[in-house]
């Protein structure tokens, strides 16, 4: 595996700016509620690929790679319901919405090409 160093600095600057939008957030119980989870699984996509970065094995990638799908994912979530909910204006949250989806079909399309491989060559 040949870590993608575009791939670590863009999932960290996705990280840093869901950690400046959780900053900015209101301080209501439902918007830090939100916000706590966005700001776990945020950070998680950047901390879970550079794990997924130092796998051992194709299996190890697989496994790291989809918990970064999952992440991706459940921020995209996240961000739906702090627009939906009003607490923040979707405006706010536009570009981290489409890196959040970028992302996410990138690590999606990099899952399933690895697990393939993986199960293809058993």
């Amino acid at each position: 595996m040949y870590p993608s160093e575009a791939l670590k600095q863009r999932s960290k600057q996705f990280a840093l700016g869901i950690i400046l939008l959780f900053r900015a957030l209101p301080a209501t119980e439902d918007a830090r509620v939100l916000g706590k989870q966005l700001l776990r699984s945020g950070t998680s996509v950047a901390a879970n690929y550079r794990a997924s970065c130092r796998a051992r094995s194709r299996a190890e990638f697989v496994s790291k790679i989809g918990v970064v799908v999952e992440e991706a994912d459940e921020s995209v979530l996240w961000l739906e319901l702090l627009n939906e909910t009003g607490i923040v204006p979707s405006e706010r949250t536009a570009a981290l919405m489409k890196e959040a989806n970028e992302l996410l079909a990138i690590f999606a399309a990099s899952y399933h090409t690895a697990k393939y491989k993986s199960t293809s060559s058993q």
